[in-house]
């Protein structure tokens, strides 16, 4: 897949991706069900019509530009989005500079020096979708701007068990700590990377040593807890039980949660290399123990169950 950085306004010729193509356009922070519906349709269509299948992304995401605080903390990164999207044999990936001066472009500024010269010939949106200034282009708006140069599809909202599948959706669960259903709207584990970084040493001390994961980009942190997850570092995928949260047994007055995965079976130093952590399942909310002692055997505990779980999984994978 080829990614090619765009900002507003294109060139009116001499472009060297002027070709036709199926376009789909949208954010598409989590690449969820809804937005793999939507892709989908656009990669068939490029399969029918013969002509490549393209993306239209923007960054950052429109929402921060427009000072939405919550729209700082992403489901998937912008390197993280172009792997999935990769993985969806979309051909090429558009991504939009979205800045002050782009907020302020008009929808029909946006089609006839965005679109046009891009030479599209079918554009997929969501039907919620909204472009130019303010949001004030929706789907229909999109296709008295089209006047026949390129066809306009809409995509219905994708629903699971009755509810819209969205990205606001997806935060919400991982904010509460549901990581089973976070994981189902986006049909794969939620996943964090970062690197391992040196901590305070506590937990090889109760027998229970822990790879600290600083994340890399700036990534929606789900509720604090103790999780099953499995963690590839080196190549390899390695399961284990991670603690998210305050450390409330040791410390007091620490406000944003540290990351500490232990991973079973496994003695390797790994300090300052890349790590991706998928999260598979919730154990339990984060709390602060009586004692040392209690801690441990909770943690036995913890580690037990995500053992389990990690077991299922595998059966699962490999029936």
């Amino acid at each position: 897949m080829e990614t090619v950085q765009l900002s507003y306004p294109l060139p009116q010729d001499g472009r060297p991706d002027d070709s036709a193509k199926v376009l789909a356009i949208g954010d598409f922070d989590g690449v969820h069900l809804g937005h793999r519906e939507v892709i989908q349709r656009a990669v068939e269509r490029g399969a029918e019509l013969q002509l490549p299948a393209a993306i239209m992304t923007f960054h950052p995401h429109p929402r921060q530009v427009l000072g939405m605080d919550k729209y700082t903390k992403l489901l998937t990164p912008l390197a993280a989005k172009q792997e999935l999207l990769q993985q969806l044999q979309v051909d090429t990936t558009y991504v939009v500079d979205f800045s002050e001066s782009f907020m302020r472009v008009t929808p029909e500024q946006f089609v006839e020096h965005m679109l046009v010269p891009m030479k599209v010939s079918t554009v997929f949106v969501g039907f919620d979708f909204t472009f130019g200034y303010k949001g004030a282009g929706t789907p229909d708006t999109l296709c008295d701007l089209a006047k026949g140069r390129f066809a306009v599809e809409v995509v219905r909202p994708f629903h699971r068990n009755g509810e819209k599948v969205s990205s606001t959706l997806i935060r919400e669960c991982l904010l509460r700590g549901d990581i089973a259903e976070a994981n189902a709207l986006l049909a794969r584990p939620y996943r964090l990377e970062g690197t391992v970084v040196h901590g305070d040493g506590r937990g090889r001390t109760i027998g229970f040593p822990t790879a600290n994961l600083e994340v890399s980009q700036p990534y929606v942190i789900p509720a604090n807890g103790v999780y099953a997850v499995q963690v590839t570092v080196g190549g390899r995928k390695v399961g284990g039980v991670m603690n998210v949260g305050v450390k409330p047994t040791f410390v007091t007055g620490l406000t944003q949660p540290a990351l500490e995965a232990h991973l079973f079976d496994f003695h390797e130093t790994i300090y300052g290399e890349n790590v991706q952590v998928e999260l598979l399942a919730f154990i339990r909310e984060e709390r602060r123990f009586a004692s040392v002692q209690e801690l441990i055997s909770q943690i036995g505990q913890d580690a037990d169950q995500a053992r389990s779980i990690l077991a299922a999984r595998k059966t699962i994978q490999n029936s």
